[in-house]
């Protein structure tokens, strides 16, 4: 299993629901955090709690539908000093539900696509070649298991396009121990999913992150975390490692 301890995690969209959750576990782990959010008040409670963990945390605040404030965010990081082993790219932006969704606007992909696609296609060409070349780290880009549903038309395809995106890159890093997969965290009532969603947003946990612990030099995958609704984390990795195949 993949060992976090004294490492550096940087995650989007952690102020609060399946970020926040996350940032918390890998704290627990004693993984030190640069945690995101829009405004840096909108993190201090996530920051609190890793402090409170014993682990070194950073706060680093963007608006990810804008990149010249992604590349702003990317240098303020690069000056920490630090070495990034770990990403998650957890944001995300569900713009509006189309009932009529033949009058589905132009606008809905615009910002679907600059918030859940671009944005961690950009953190992920910025860390990559990093962790390439040290040897070693992590990657887990959220995506949506959304199907079928023309209502979130922007929503859906952005992700498509980031799960293309991961793997794709994942084919490049593919046997090595730089590892890029997709975590789908299902339907969970976060401001995202709703408070109509079946699943309490710590069911997700460890599911979303067991691409980080994964050690089996896979990339590629998605990993839907209700499989891993329960288990302790030993438990999950391995399962992760025994039925989620390569697909290359």
């Amino acid at each position: 299993m993949y060992q976090v301890k004294g490492k550096w995690a940087f995650i989007t969209g952690s102020a609060r629901g399946i970020g926040y959750l996350a940032a918390c576990f890998l704290a627990e782990q004693g993984c030190n955090l640069i945690l995101h959010g829009r405004k840096p008040e909108h993190v201090e409670k996530a920051l609190e709690e890793a402090k409170s963990r014993g682990v070194s945390a950073h706060v680093v605040a963007g608006d990810l539908g804008d990149p010249a404030a992604v590349e702003k965010m990317l240098g303020e990081i690069d000056a920490l000093g630090v070495q990034v082993d770990i990403v998650l790219n957890n944001a995300g932006l569900q713009i509006a539900y189309r009932t009529d969704y033949l009058q589905t606007p132009v606008s809905d992909y615009e910002i679907s696509f600059r918030v859940n696609t671009i944005a961690p296609a950009m953190i992920c060409y910025h860390f990559l070649p990093k962790m390439i070349e040290a040897g070693t780290g992590r990657i887990v880009n959220t995506t949506s298991g959304i199907a079928l549903d023309v209502c979130q038309a922007g929503y859906s395809a952005s992700k498509a396009a980031l799960d293309k995106i991961t793997i794709d890159l994942g084919s490049k890093v593919e046997g090595t121990d730089v590892m890029i997969n997709l975590a789908d965290p299902g339907w969970c009532r976060t401001d995202l999913g709703g408070p109509q969603a079946p699943n309490a947003p710590e069911s997700a946990i460890p599911g979303v992150i067991v691409g980080v612990f994964a050690d089996d030099k896979h990339s590629g995958r998605c990993f839907g975390a209700q499989v891993f609704a329960g288990l302790g984390l030993q438990e999950a990795v391995e399962k992760a490692e025994r039925e989620f195949g390569s697909p290359y």
